[in-house]
């Protein structure tokens, strides 16, 4: 039976990866480094310790890694307002979200402030029972910590609970929590998002019975 339904924010609810990269650019541009593409897409959805620790290896300490983690945020928080939109369908499935009675949670590896000013700036704040970020969590996804400790958030069982994700890691978090996953193709092709239960481009491919149908 679901009973809750788990958002990943960056590329699921919002279109964030943008102004990732240009706030992931510029900070590490400041530090004398620069960051490809592949870089970037290999490690979206991750908490920032775990992508400067894949980047850099053990090149920082971790007071060095809380600085540069902040100065990004900063950045990326700046470009909020011209940079980030709605995903295509997010409104509206998160109003036949509440309309169905089901438990709504962020569960996102970014910082609390980055959720609550995209959920801000977004107006769909009211849409969602909890906000849960993983960015001090030990372990990042693909680690299930963080779609577990949402789910405790909404006081529901692992396997009553979709979560929707766009990101390979996110995929196999899910999994690995005992959750029934959507994947959207807004980051990566179909053929690398296999691992979900169900795969469509964006909300507006996605209907209640194909949810429910995941769920029988």
């Amino acid at each position: 039976m679901l009973r809750a339904i788990l958002w990943d924010m960056d590329g699921v609810v919002a279109n964030t990866g943008e102004a990732h990269l240009v706030a992931w650019r510029q900070m590490m541009s400041e530090q004398g480094h620069g960051v490809t593409d592949a870089q970037f897409a290999a490690t979206f959805g991750m908490a920032n310790s775990a992508i400067l620790h894949l980047w850099l290896g053990d090149a920082l300490d971790e007071e060095e890694v809380r600085a540069w983690s902040q100065r990004k945020e900063e950045l990326f928080r700046a470009l909020i307002p011209d940079h980030v939109r709605a995903v295509p369908g997010v409104p509206e499935w998160l109003r036949r979200g509440r309309e169905l009675g089901y438990r709504q949670a962020i569960a996102s590896s970014g910082d609390m402030a980055d959720i609550v000013a995209v959920v801000a700036a977004l107006g769909i704040a009211d849409c969602f029972d909890a906000l849960v970020s993983g960015a001090l969590l030990p372990r990042s996804k693909p680690d299930p910590a963080i779609f577990l400790q949402a789910a405790g958030a909404l006081g529901v069982a692992p396997h009553e609970c979709l979560v929707v994700e766009d990101g390979i890691v996110g995929i196999e978090a899910a999994r690995c929590a005992g959750m029934c996953c959507v994947a959207l193709t807004t980051t990566h092709p179909a053929d690398k998002l296999r691992a979900a239960d169900l795969i469509v481009p964006d909300l507006n491919a996605l209907s209640v019975e194909m949810v429910h149908g995941l769920f029988r």
